[in-house]
């Protein structure tokens, strides 16, 4: 599972629906949501995995460009809560592969694990089970979500 070709996949079925967007964007900012997490749901299903948009300002929804191409969350097992390989390597794997990025433990709670990837542009909150995207998706990210889709979070 590539998270470049689900990108491409989410963004192509936006723009499919673009009309749809443009017609109701000023006046009905729910039905957009609703459609929204319809495609999300669509595309996610395609590939096996929940996929979210998330809007933590809620006037980018008015922004159709911006779907698919930020904050995004991906779950893949809601219930795992051990990585498959070593936290320190999905860690020293971010710096590598991120500029300027800091890495923390996160949500070290009930036995689960979690990392927490802070950059210039955002952050990236990674589970056993999940990642959540918290930023505009540049080339690093993709390249750093796209090695943690097919190193961490493969089904077993």
């Amino acid at each position: 599972m590539m998270f470049s070709r689900i990108i491409e996949d989410l963004k192509m079925n936006f723009n499919t629906n673009r009309n749809f967007f443009v017609k109701y964007s000023k006046t009905n900012p729910n039905m957009i949501y609703s459609k929204i997490n319809e495609i999300a749901q669509f595309v996610g299903s395609r590939y096996g995995i929940d996929l979210k948009l998330h809007f933590p300002d809620p006037k980018k929804i008015y922004v159709l460009d911006s779907y698919g191409s930020e904050n995004i969350g991906i779950v893949v097992d809601r219930f795992q809560k051990n990585f498959s390989i070593s936290r320190e390597l999905i860690k020293s794997k971010a710096i590598e592969t991120i500029p300027g990025a800091s890495v923390s433990d996160a949500y070290m709670y009930e036995g689960k694990e979690g990392v927490r990837i802070s950059f210039k542009n955002g952050r990236l909150e990674i589970l056993p089970g999940s990642i959540h995207i918290w930023s505009r998706i540049d080339k690093d990210v993709e390249t750093y979500v796209n090695w943690i889709l097919m190193n961490v979070l493969v089904k077993h």
